[in-house]
């Protein structure tokens, strides 16, 4: 479900009511999912951003070296290149820390992803097939983790990219558990 689908957001009483509880008359009303991600996510993605950025402008001005006439324009190309991915770096990675959200209730799981276009969506346990945790070289440098919670969806899975590893990793088993003991078949 995403924000825009029978909600225009949270109301002004929401803040206490659980993710996805029906409000007076039924109504499914959501709110921002509890729990922030781990702080050191700001890093790993500002540390990602730099990276692309980098490859690219050094790709750029390497060969100004052998052309002589395109040097200007190999090296303004990589000076565009390393600027737009500083200035990316410094203000992204703080903006997505403050939307990205998540919660696991005895229910579902609920996930607030997204930048410009925000996604909000519920995963009931019922329909849970499979839950991961991945981690990618950057990921385990810093300690972190994406969960991935694999549904019976035509969607495709939700995934919480990160979460502290040994909280990914409580959570895939809590997640586990949960699911175990959930009635349905996850179809």
């Amino acid at each position: 479900m995403t924000a825009g689908e029978g909600t225009d957001g949270p109301g002004p009483g929401d803040r206490d009511a659980a993710p996805g509880a029906g409000g007076a008359g039924g109504a499914v009303r959501l709110r921002p999912p509890r729990h922030a991600l781990d702080r050191r996510a700001v890093h790993w993605w500002r540390t990602q951003w730099l990276l692309a950025a980098a490859a690219p402008a050094v790709l750029a001005a390497g060969p100004a070296a052998f052309f002589g006439t395109a040097r200007f324009w190999l090296l303004l190309s990589a000076a565009v290149l390393g600027v737009l991915g500083a200035v990316c770096a410094a203000l992204l990675p703080g903006w997505w820390y403050r939307i990205h959200r998540w919660e696991v209730t005895g229910d579902a799981v609920y996930v607030r992803t997204g930048y410009l276009v925000q996604e909000w969506r519920i995963a009931p346990m019922s329909r849970i097939q499979t839950v991961d945790t991945v981690r990618g070289p950057l990921e385990q440098l810093y300690g972190l983790a994406t969960l991935t919670v694999t549904t019976a969806s035509a969607k495709g899975a939700l995934r919480i990219a990160g979460l502290g590893h040994a909280q990914a990793a409580d959570l895939a088993a809590r997640l586990t558990r949960i699911t175990r003991d959930t009635p349905g078949d996850a179809t």
